[in-house]
């Protein structure tokens, strides 16, 4: 039995590149975050599905960046002492979970009509 394609359809900035050939290096397309977080994202976006709330839009750059990894006080709205304690691991957590430098790993179709 052939299993049916899901569709999803979701929003992304008209200057994002285009998605990179699985295990290409990340260009900051920011397909997997808009589809879905990782297990880091899930507890900061508080959801399962759609997009991530950790995922920014870098302009200067024309590419999307993990918040957690480029902006994570901008992202928690922590500051101060727990922050300066947290944020190292909480990073590290980020770049294990997004598989930073391993490559594309979003097995997904962009149909781009």
């Amino acid at each position: 039995m052939r299993q049916q394609a899901r569709q999803l359809v979701i929003e992304i900035h008209p200057e994002a590149p285009a998605k990179p050939a699985l295990g290409a290096p990340c260009n900051g397309c920011g397909v997997c975050c808009l589809v879905e977080p990782c297990p880091l994202g899930r507890l900061i976006s508080r959801r399962r599905q759609g997009a991530c709330r950790a995922l920014r839009w870098r302009s200067e750059e024309r590419r999307y960046v993990c918040g957690m990894l480029a902006a994570p006080r901008e992202v928690l709205g922590w500051h101060g002492r727990l922050a300066r304690r947290c944020m190292p691991l909480l990073q590290r957590l980020a770049r294990r979970w997004i598989s930073a430098g391993s490559g594309c790993d979003a097995s997904l179709e962009i149909d781009d009509r």
